[in-house]
């Protein structure tokens, strides 16, 4: 059974991240340029100047947040931020969208068009204050998720439907090229954010699909989780026992009939008891 955790509607919902030493969700209003969450007082939010959308914890009260512009340090506490690491900063047609540590310390960031530039876009990979271009040529990068043994990495180009699989070597870089993990084209719908449980299932939001569905490692399908919001992007489990499943969803691409059919669109929802995920990775500066 799902139920909306947020009320707070996101024009491009994205990012959610459990803080496992907080015990708080945080999530991205990309296009919005906002940073949510929930505390004890109440809902809460920052505001700035440019898109945001992914973010890794570095110690309790630091992110890491990655912009359209840069890499940057966020004190919850002060709202203070510090650059670490520029990202496409010359190029004024791109931004950031997923994104996720993974168990090295390291954070993978993809980037793409604003406007959805075919290929405008990259996967990059920050490792211990080097921000490495992996694959160019990207569209829209989504789907970014590792499996605790970190032995191998996911990622997609969402307009191809197909998720890719890479081998990491034992510092987390890729080795060898990608090969097909999931082809979604027989039925359609893209694949957005992802993320994967502790039992190795690949949870994954399929935009325009309104739900987010369990690939077991061979790719199998085992579950499907179905949400009030057409535009399901991107899943994280938290909680207590990290056994809530929380879903982001967006407005973007809906005209006004369709936001009104649609009331709950762009809020964040949860399915409790729905599998146990793993701890977030920690970023290593």
């Amino acid at each position: 059974m799902t139920d909306v955790f947020d009320t707070r509607r996101c024009e491009l919902g994205e990012g959610p991240l459990w803080h496992p030493e907080r015990k708080q969700l945080y999530w991205f209003d990309i296009t919005g340029k906002r940073l949510l969450t929930q505390n004890a007082d109440g809902p809460q939010e920052w505001h700035f100047p440019g898109c945001v959308s992914a973010a890794g914890w570095i110690d309790r009260d630091t992110l890491m947040i990655a912009s359209e512009t840069s890499l940057f340090r966020f004190n919850l506490e002060t709202g203070t931020k510090r650059e670490i690491a520029p990202l496409e900063a010359d190029n004024q047609n791109t931004r950031s969208n997923d994104g996720r540590a993974d168990p090295f310390g390291g954070f993978w960031i993809g980037t793409m068009g604003k406007s959805g530039q075919a290929g405008a876009g990259a996967i990059y990979r920050y490792y211990r204050g080097e921000l490495r271009l992996l694959y160019p040529n990207i569209t829209c990068p989504n789907a970014m998720c590792f499996p605790a043994h970190g032995r191998f990495a996911h990622f997609a180009d969402s307009g191809t439907r197909k998720v890719m699989r890479v081998s990491l070597d034992a510092d987390g870089w890729p080795k060898g090229e990608p090969e097909l993990f999931l082809d979604l084209t027989p039925t359609g719908p893209e694949p957005d954010g992802a993320v994967i449980d502790s039992t190795g299932l690949m949870w994954l939001a399929q935009w325009g699909a309104a739900r987010i569905c369990a690939y077991a490692p061979d790719g199998t399908l085992q579950q499907t989780i179905s949400f009030d919001a057409p535009h399901t992007s991107c899943p994280a489990f938290g909680g207590e026992g990290l056994t809530t499943l929380f879903c982001t969803t967006a407005l973007e691409g809906m005209d006004g009939v369709a936001r009104a059919a649609y009331p709950r669109a762009g809020m964040t929802f949860t399915a409790p008891n729905i599998a146990r995920g793993q701890p977030e990775n920690r970023v290593i500066l």
